[in-house]
Formats: C-alpha cells, structure tokens, sequence
C-alpha cells in the first residue's frame, strides 16, 4: 500500500504533464471541402497549382513544409469526392452499356444524360 502511495504523487504529474501536451498541441487543419463533384475538380486544379509552385522553388522553407502539409487535407478531400463520382459514373455508364445490350433505349437515355453531365465536370 506505501508503494502505491508513493507512486500515486508521480502518476498525477505525468497525467497533468501529458494533458497539457495534448491541450497545447495546435488543431488539425481540416481542408476545404469538396461536397460536390464540381466543388472538389475546382479545389483538386487549385490546390495542385499550389502545390506545383511550392515545389518548383529551390529550397523549401518550414514554413513552405507547413503550407504543404495544409495543401495536403484539401487535395486530400477533393480526391476522396472525385473517386466517390468516378465510382457512381461508372455504375450509371455501366446501366447505359446494359441498356445498348438489351435495345432499352428509355435506360440507355436517361442514365448516358446523367452519365454525360457528371463526365464533363471532369473534362469539360
């Protein structure tokens, strides 16, 4: 029990010491988000100029590494939106080639319009 009482003194402070830590370490950047198609192509063409900027410099800065890692979060959302699109494209072409299979011509037109407007976000 003396063992434990000694010990209990040392165990506040490292639980004080490590909550301070965690109070003082800064917020994580979060992005710009990318909530639609168009949204994350605009941040994705941005954000890599951006980023090809920085890079193209000779030297980089701590700072220009902080920028850089703040680039990151947004590419990073807009890519995760992109890849979410491109996956749901792919479903609605693929309606339209089962539809060009089949002579379905109503499943053909209405998923290759859908198809189609989605597509030209990416390639305009």
């Amino acid at each position: 029990m003396k063992a434990l009482s000694a010990l209990l003194p040392a165990l506040l402070v490292s639980l004080m010491s490590a909550t301070a830590v965690a109070d003082s370490a800064p917020a994580h950047f979060k992005g710009e988000p990318a909530d639609t198609l168009a949204q994350a192509v605009a941040n994705f063409s941005e954000y890599n100029q951006r980023l090809a900027e920085l890079l193209a410099q000779d030297e980089l800065a701590i700072t220009d590494l902080g920028t850089v890692h703040e680039l990151t979060y947004t590419l990073e959302n807009a890519l995760e939106k992109i890849q979410e699109e491109v996956e749901a494209m792919a479903h609605t072409l693929e309606e339209v080639h089962q539809g060009s299979e089949t002579g379905d011509f109503e499943r053909v037109q209405s998923n290759g319009v859908a198809y189609l407007e989605a597509a030209q976000t990416l390639v305009p």
